[in-house]
């Protein structure tokens, strides 16, 4: 799969990018068009209306990643997006982050540790997180 280079905005804003998180930010505000800012922003006024639990101690951070529940709210209420799985409990995995194996269009694509966006098949992150290709896909947020 081709790579091309892309912070979404964050150099606008900000300037060390080591040792950051946001990769969920990147890929909304890259796949969406939005402004990195106001993603950014976003994601952090979701987070603090988050409902601590068990597994969930602190909150989401735009800077310091996001809880799935909390991408899944942002995606569905304020962009109107859909998720559709590639990746079921106990079933392997079927879809790699390769050529081919997505469908065009700009999607926000989850694989393990790490969100990117996927745009007409060309990969929009800091760097190629494809892994030759063999980086398995759970699944990715696409326009409804």
């Amino acid at each position: 799969m081709k790579w091309v280079y892309n912070d979404g905005g964050r150099s606008k804003y900000f300037k060390a990018i080591e040792g950051v998180g946001d990769c969920v930010c990147r890929a909304i505000a890259i796949a969406t068009e939005t402004d990195y800012l106001d993603v950014y922003n976003l994601i952090n006024e979701y987070a603090k209306h988050e409902r601590k639990g068990k597994r969930m101690k602190g909150n989401s951070s735009a800077r310091n990643g996001v809880y799935k529940k909390t991408i899944k709210k942002i995606m569905e209420e304020h962009f109107g997006w859909k998720w559709t799985p590639t990746m079921l409990i106990g079933q392997g995995c079927k879809v790699h982050l390769r050529e081919g194996e997505l469908p065009m269009g700009r999607l926000v694509v989850s694989v393990s540790g790490h969100e990117v966006a996927v745009i007409d098949g060309v990969i929009n992150d800091r760097y190629d997180c494809s892994r030759d290709g063999t980086r398995c896909v759970y699944g990715y947020w696409s326009k409804a």
